[in-house]
């Protein structure tokens, strides 16, 4: 199975995780998954008065220069490891 395809699987796994995680694993779920299918951040900085936003923005940004196959594995290993 190519890294792709674990990728896509990963994916759907994600939506059905024994249990919900908690929100700096959700951000860290969201900033892998952004980095691994659209690459470095894009578009400003949201406003510090828009929270959620801004945090995701911010996960993102962190992530800065890992290549897609990189956040594609650590994408894997994260869910594979919540799902256990």
């Amino acid at each position: 199975m190519s890294l792709q395809d674990q990728f896509e699987a990963a994916v759907v796994d994600s939506k059905n995780l024994p249990e919900k995680p908690d929100n700096m694993t959700l951000l860290k779920i969201y900033a892998l998954y952004k980095q691994a299918s659209s690459g470095d951040v894009q578009g400003e900085q949201p406003a510090l008065t828009d929270f959620v936003s801004r945090a995701k923005w911010d996960a993102w940004a962190a992530l800065k220069g890992t290549t897609t196959e990189n956040a594609q594995q650590q994408y894997i290993d994260l869910i594979t490891e919540l799902k256990e």
